[in-house]
């Protein structure tokens, strides 16, 4: 039997099958060939136009408040209410720091013992931030064994005393030493600074590594990895420069200003 003529399935060009595709005739058969978005139709222009906007519009708010101060104004990134922001904005800002004469000695870190208790601050400070507290002897100071919930990177250090390990948990002042005699220790007497380099309320145990990391620097160049603990860590900063009267920077105000935008409620410690 001849299959001259035979139509097949040439009837259902027009299917879902071949839907999305464009047809053409070569050597008289029909072929499909897919169709490219190439924004040739009027809708196809306007979404990529939408599309291109979104991402400006996204780039230029997460962007342009770190590049221009201004635009951070603007955008209200450097907006932030609550008791902790209100005492923020009670600090003298002064972008002329102290830049000679610091040294950590003479602050006395450890050379005093404020409370009368025979310890030191570092130990005073181990028993009160550690959990599972054990000591070298029985009612003495030094701390042998504890374990830290550091707030500066969220992990759990078991903290062992030794020559290699306990410099796994540092202790940390808050507001560095450093950035205090640049904002206004650096006229303090003697006295004040020792009571400073020894205050309780200054002083955290955290992870020896993130304490280093820090070093001396501000909010503006510095802040815990855990950003649960930042809102927490930005007001106690805030909490030592208002008890001791200590300035701010510029760029340190709107670091501070920045985290406290995220948690409006937050109280000085």
């Amino acid at each position: 039997m001849s299959r001259r003529g035979y139509s097949g399935r040439s009837g259902r060009s027009g299917s879902s099958r071949n839907a999305g595709y464009s047809r053409y005739s070569s050597g008289g058969r029909a072929h499909f060939r897919k169709r490219r978005f190439n924004a040739s139709s009027p809708l196809e222009r306007v979404l990529i136009l939408l599309v291109i906007a979104v991402v400006i519009g996204i780039s230029v708010g997460i962007g342009l408040p770190k590049v221009s101060p201004d635009v951070g104004k603007l955008t209200g990134e450097y907006a932030a209410s609550g008791p902790a922001a209100d005492a923020l904005n009670r600090l003298t800002v002064n972008d002329s720091p102290v830049t000679t004469g610091y040294d950590r000695d003479l602050f006395g870190y450890r050379k005093t013992d404020d409370d009368g208790n025979g310890c030191d601050a570092r130990d005073d400070v181990l028993a009160r931030d550690m959990t599972d507290v054990t000591y070298t002897h029985a009612g003495g100071c030094t701390v042998k064994t504890g374990v830290l919930d550091d707030p500066y990177t969220g992990e759990t250090i078991h903290f062992v005393r030794g020559q290699k390990t306990s410099s796994a948990v540092q202790i940390d002042h808050v507001v560095a030493l450093e950035n205090a005699w640049q904002s206004g220790a650096s006229m303090w007497d003697s006295a004040k600074r020792y009571r400073y380099g020894n205050d309780m309320y200054n002083l955290l145990a955290v992870d020896g590594t993130a304490n280093q990391g820090k070093g001396s620097s501000s909010a503006a160049y510095w802040l815990p990895t855990n950003g649960a603990f930042r809102c927490d860590y930005v007001a106690r900063q805030i909490g030592v420069k208002a008890k001791y009267e200590l300035s701010v920077t510029t760029a340190e105000k709107r670091a501070m200003l920045s985290v406290l935008r995220s948690c409006p409620s937050e109280q000085l410690p």
